[in-house]
């Protein structure tokens, strides 16, 4: 879930966050003190390399490679480029943010698969895991429809916020506890389209 806009959240106007939007594309602090992380070139390459990996792992399995929206998109739209065997796509879209953008646990489909994954080879991808806790509830629901396999990917890993155990099966980059944005991860809707990770100051996501 979204939450709406509030006016006055840690002082950050409409200009401040043009300011920041300028900032981090020229991977300048700037004023509003944000920073690059995870470049375009580096992420590039770690797709490719897990694509790789899926495409060797899963060579005449006929993967069904499941996205969850709407974080991953961009990754999936990459990823399924860099998978060099037969595979499917299909989506599924949860809603599971509380208050202070940190995931609730309390899970609400908003669209489910397409595909029956009976017997099907499904890999679940993620744009970046914290608590787990949203995740096991995916994966608790897809092993009651019988798959065949079921494996996790991961572009970001946050471990430090885990609250559950998961296996994955492939990881990008392991994070610090910090909030992160662009290559599919909003703020409030805001900044998906960042061709890069960067990490928000701390005082542009507190919550008054």
């Amino acid at each position: 879930m979204v939450l709406p806009r509030q006016p006055g959240v840690a002082g950050l106007t409409d200009d401040d966050e043009r300011i920041a939007l300028v900032a981090i594309r020229g991977n300048s602090p700037g004023p509003a003190g944000w920073q690059k992380l995870i470049s375009e070139d580096q992420l590039r390459e770690k797709i490719a390399e897990i694509g790789a990996a899926i495409s060797r792992d899963y060579a005449c399995l006929n993967p069904l490679v499941v996205s969850v929206l709407k974080g991953s998109v961009v990754l999936m739209a990459d990823l399924m480029r860099a998978i060099t065997v037969p595979a499917r796509f299909d989506f599924i879209a949860i809603s599971s943010y509380g208050p202070g953008q940190r995931p609730s646990g309390v899970v609400r489909i908003m669209k489910d698969l397409e595909t029956n994954v009976e017997g099907q080879h499904v890999l679940v991808i993620e744009d970046i895991i914290d608590t787990g806790l949203t995740l096991n509830y995916v994966l608790k629901m897809l092993r009651q429809r019988h798959p065949a396999s079921l494996a996790v990917g991961t572009l970001l890993n946050r471990p430090a916020r885990r609250l559950v155990d998961i296996d994955l099966k492939y990881v990008g980059f392991d994070l610090p506890d910090k909030f992160v944005v662009g290559y599919g991860l909003d703020y409030r809707q805001k900044y998906r389209n960042l061709p890069f990770i960067a990490e928000l100051k701390p005082e542009i996501t507190a919550l008054n």
